[in-house]
C-alpha cells in the first residue's frame, strides 16, 4: 500500500468514522513500533509517521475549520486541539530526525503515544461528538471525501522539523 493512501477503505461514508478508524490504527501502530526492533521497527515507525502527518493535515484543512464555526465554543476547542497537535508534532519531528536506533527512542515514543492518544480522546469528546450532532450525513460524507483528498494530495509523509 502506498504510504500516502488513506488506510481506510474508500467506501467509508462518514468523516467522523474515518477519523475514528484512523485513531484506532494510530494506536495500533504505536504498539507495533514498540514491539518491534531493527528494520521492522523502522518500517512500522515510518508508517506511523506517515499516518500521523496525513491525519493531522486533513484535520487541520477540513475538520478544524468547520468545528471552529459550527460547534459550541468552537474557537477555544479548536485552539486547544491545535496546541496539542503542535506539541505532538514537535515530539514526532524529533523522533523522526533522531531515528529509531537513538538512545531513549522507546521512552520518548511512549511520551509521544501518550500525548497523541490524549489528543485523540479530546478530539473525539470535544470536537467529533459535537460535529456529528450539528452536521447531517451528507455533510459528513462530503467531509470524508475532503479528508481523503487532502491525504491523497501529496501531503508530506514526514513532519517538518521545527
Amino acid at each position: 500500500m502506498d504510504s500516502r493512501q488513506s488506510l481506510e477503505a474508500p467506501t467509508t461514508p462518514d468523516a467522523i468514522d474515518l477519523l475514528l478508524a484512523q485513531h484506532a490504527r494510530i494506536e495500533e501502530l504505536f504498539g507495533q513500533v514498540l514491539a518491534a526492533d531493527g528494520e521492522r521497527r523502522r518500517e512500522s515507525f515510518a508508517k506511523l509517521v506517515a499516518l500521523l502527518t496525513m491525519h493531522e493535515a486533513a484535520e487541520e484543512a477540513v475538520v478544524h475549520p468547520l468545528a471552529r464555526t459550527q460547534i459550541d465554543a468552537g474557537p477555544e476547542v479548536v485552539d486547544d486541539r491545535i496546541e496539542e497537535e503542535r506539541v505532538a508534532k514537535q515530539l514526532l519531528a524529533e523522533l523522526d530526525a533522531d531515528g529509531t536506533d537513538a538512545p531513549g527512542f522507546a521512552r520518548r515514543l511512549m511520551s509521544l503515544r501518550d500525548a497523541v492518544l490524549r489528543h485523540a480522546k479530546s478530539e473525539e469528546r470535544y470536537e467529533f461528538r459535537q460535529l456529528r450532532h450539528v452536521t447531517d450525513t451528507e455533510t459528513r460524507q462530503r467531509l470524508a471525501d475532503a479528508v481523503r483528498a487532502v491525504e491523497e494530495s501529496g501531503v508530506p509523509t514526514s513532519p517538518p522539523v521545527r
